[in-house]
């Protein structure tokens, strides 16, 4: 029995089930619900706030959950959750402020929601789990920060990419490996996607065309591997990654220039390989007596190894992080200081001055990682802050948009963050992993 089904079932067994609320009722979010209501042990959804509050109430009704229990204020918040009785509500600061639940899922991939909702939980006390790699990506650092201070965990999920990895980077070093790059398959990249082009697959596999459109336009990638790289302390070779064709996955280390890898480990990724919703990490070792064995074991011919797991099941994953951060306070990901990479805006299309960007998913920019060094440098817009900003210039198609090109919305949460984070994290550098 591992530690921590031991855990859970001593949790249940002594105090009852870990009490969460979610925040997000979306694809990810009613996922979530469904796996911890029907499979996972020892957690129980007291909670779900959604701006349309019909889908809260779906969220718990796909689970097979009728008996549900409409909310408005913070007393009958409390007292739904002490009777028993899932509470939904279109007020996140319901569920942050509920006093019983000891985590809180946030998954509306949205950053300026996102934030509140994580600000909010963290003053609260409460462990943080994001379903949310546009947040992270953006805010993770300066979060992480806040969370320290107030002895809680925040972690991102357990099941995308960005948590797969990082427990396969774990494996790697504990095997003795020197891991020198993170990498993410892909089977589509295409700049120009829109949630037009995307309408029809987002029907089909029930999720939000502004979401599927991050997927296909390599914003979301970018998202997942800048949370990466905040962890790891690795950067990118280029704007966007290299993102060379490969058919399977193990032809990795054939891909990329190894001698460079040694000096400066990357996150990137491979595109059209199997298999297709996988990910892997390069590993090194020298050792001739490490080489022959691993060749006995199929491994190859080394000095580097591809490692992979070919699948990740997210949301199905997230309630193990809950687990993790609520009985070890140990997160699945989370960033390890200043920001190493991030996801900068770029003309999605040639834009004209006076448009209004409608930034992650949408018809204007998408994102592509860069180092924190270079985007700092350039004064680049993240694109979490470009909701609603305005063009002062025209753009061309495939600009990188800089703060000079734009004004911001006034009295955004997620604007000072930033903000905060730039100060707080000014000249510094994070060490890679397992270099030295």
């Amino acid at each position: 029995m591992s530690i921590l089904v031991a855990a859970i079932e001593e949790r249940v067994a002594g105090g009852g089930p870990i009490r969460v609320g979610l925040v997000g009722a979306g694809y990810a979010g009613r996922g979530f619900v469904l796996r911890a209501v029907t499979g996972f042990p020892g957690i129980r959804v007291a909670a779900v706030a959604n701006r349309t509050i019909a889908e809260a109430e779906r969220a718990y009704r796909d689970a097979g959950v009728d008996d549900v229990v409409r909310v408005s204020t913070q007393a009958e918040m409390d007292r739904a959750i002490a009777a028993g009785r899932p509470a939904i509500t279109d007020d996140p600061s319901l569920v942050t402020g509920a006093g019983a639940l000891e985590a809180i899922v946030e998954a509306t991939g949205e950053v300026e929601a996102g934030a509140r909702t994580a600000v909010g939980a963290i003053d609260a006390g409460k462990h943080l789990i994001l379903v949310n790699a546009e947040l992270d990506s953006t805010l993770g650092p300066i979060l992480r920060t806040k969370a320290d201070a107030a002895g809680v965990v925040l972690t991102d999920m357990a099941g995308d990419q960005p948590g797969v990895l990082m427990d396969l980077f774990d494996e790697v070093r504990m095997l003795g490996f020197r891991p020198i790059m993170a990498g993410n398959i892909k089977s589509l990249l295409d700049h120009r996607r829109t949630p037009e082009t995307q309408k029809g697959f987002a029907e089909a596999t029930f999720q939000r065309p502004k979401m599927v459109t991050s997927f296909a336009d390599g914003t979301k990638i970018s998202a997942e591997m800048a949370v990466v790289a905040n962890a790891t302390g690795f950067g990118v070779a280029a704007r966007g990654m290299l993102g060379p064709r490969a058919t399977r996955v193990e032809e990795a280390p054939g891909l990329f220039d190894v001698e460079a890898l040694m000096k400066r480990p990357i996150v990137d990724y491979i595109i059209g390989a199997e298999p297709s919703f996988g990910v892997f990490i390069l590993g090194h070792d020298e050792h001739h007596l490490v080489r022959r064995y691993m060749k006995n074991y199929k491994m190859g011919e080394g000095p580097v190894y591809t490692f992979y797991r070919p699948y990740h099941l997210s949301p199905f994953e997230v309630p193990m992080a809950v687990a993790r951060a609520v009985l070890f306070g140990d997160p699945v990901i989370t960033p390890a200081g200043a920001p190493v990479c991030e996801v900068v805006a770029i003309a999605k299309r040639d834009l004209a001055a006076g448009e209004a960007l409608d930034a992650i998913g949408g018809f204007t920019v998408y994102g592509d990682i860069e180092n924190a060094s270079t985007a700092r440098a350039e004064d680049l817009l993240p694109i979490g802050l470009s909701d609603g900003a305005r063009l002062v210039r025209d753009l061309p198609m495939d600009a990188a948009i800089t703060f000079a090109d734009v004004e911001l919305p006034p009295d955004r949460l997620s604007e000072t963050l930033w903000r905060e984070q730039l100060a707080r994290f000014d000249g510094q550098g994070v060490v890679p992993l397992g270099v030295g």
